[in-house]
């Protein structure tokens, strides 16, 4: 019996003869043997369902399984070529067969932005000046994002109801699920005020084209160019704050609290310049910056407790204690965070500390 892979690989020899390589960034000629298309090598999966092969092959290609049940294949087409067509860098498509799923993308390079901000000193990442460079071309690289046009891109709004749907994950895996803890009558309505409140500043932001992953995982590192840019197909149009928080509060990797804030307030400078924000005090724009921070994490929480739990994805639960640390350091400053706080102190960091995952911690 056929499996997957097997299907993939028959459609990529099919292919090979055809392929457009006019939209690659780097296009030299294609080598292979014959009609019958490189070997490949299977690379580790994502939080998703897709599956990648990396083709030994010039210019590089990989070969994607991209589920067409679970994954919006149309959406990822429309918004690579909307992207790279206002200067953000995705991959150019060479063949793509949307009813099984099937892609051959043009493959960015090899090194992720996270592994290129790891370094080997005693506490193995890079130095605030070397971040600093690598930071200055991706947040160039958002600017570029943030000034894309979303007319005709039929993209979601990133409204009050997505926006509860995501915390709610929060409440549905990782504190019944994962802690095992029931909150009681009063504790669910203590996170609905503060969930409505997290909302209330997301809706309150200028919106703009949002990501939703954009992270050191999802930025592909280039020496001679700008980053390419991977797993944007579940983009929407959503506050303006969204994207850079994901960047700087990184689920894998910190920066010290002062430098966020530095990279921060720099961003806004420019994008104020740029017409993608409108004047707006610093207080005003760090307390959007951080509220935005405490839905997303909260959020995650939720999504990899249900990564571990249902998908038996285990090695995000090593990602927990940064996330916990960034929602309760966040939320200490704020008058409106207290009772949230307080609960989670109380109730949920017992159940955490006894967590072998949490214990493992560095």
């Amino acid at each position: 019996m056929q499996t997957v892979s097997d299907e993939l690989r028959q459609w990529v020899d099919a292919q090979w003869p055809h392929l457009q390589l006019n939209d690659f960034t780097v296009r030299p000629g294609l080598r292979g043997v014959g009609h019958q298309a490189p070997e490949w090598q299977p690379l580790p999966g994502d939080a998703g369902f897709r599956r990648y092969f990396r083709l030994a092959s010039e210019p590089p290609l990989l070969a994607v399984f991209s589920p067409p049940q679970t994954e919006p294949n149309e959406v990822f087409l429309k918004l690579s070529r909307h992207l790279r067509h206002h200067g953000v860098l995705t991959p150019a498509v060479a063949a793509v067969d949307l009813e099984r799923g099937f892609f051959l993308l043009e493959d960015l390079g090899h090194t992720l932005l996270l592994q290129e901000l790891r370094a080997e000193g005693a506490d193995g990442i890079a130095g605030i000046a070397i971040a600093e460079g690598l930071y200055a071309e991706v947040l160039h690289c958002l600017l570029r994002l943030q000034q894309c046009p979303v007319e005709g891109l039929d993209l979601p709004p990133y409204n009050r109801d997505r926006l509860r749907v995501e915390m709610n994950l929060f409440c549905e895996w990782f504190v019944p699920r994962l802690l095992g803890y029931q909150p009681n009558a009063g504790e669910l309505r203590m996170l609905d005020r503060w969930f409505s409140q997290l909302e209330d500043s997301a809706l309150e932001q200028p919106q703009v084209l949002v990501h939703r992953d954009f992270h050191s995982r999802n930025l592909i590192y280039r020496a001679d160019g700008p980053p390419g840019v991977i797993d944007f197909q579940d983009a929407v149009v959503g506050p303006v704050t969204y994207d850079l928080v994901s960047l700087l509060r990184d689920c894998y990797i910190r920066w010290p609290q002062e430098q966020v804030k530095r990279w921060a307030l720099s961003y806004a400078e420019v994008a104020q310049q740029a017409g993608v924000l409108p004047q707006v005090e610093e207080s005003q724009f760090l307390r959007w910056f951080d509220w935005m921070g405490l839905q997303r994490h909260i959020k995650v929480l939720g999504i990899f407790a249900r990564l571990s739990l249902r998908d038996q994805k285990h090695g995000y639960l090593n990602d927990l204690p940064l996330v916990i640390d960034y929602t309760l350091e966040v939320a200490r400053r704020y008058e409106e965070g207290e009772e949230f706080v307080a609960w989670f102190e109380e109730k949920l960091l017992p159940l955490v500390r006894e967590q072998p995952w949490w214990n493992a911690r560095k």
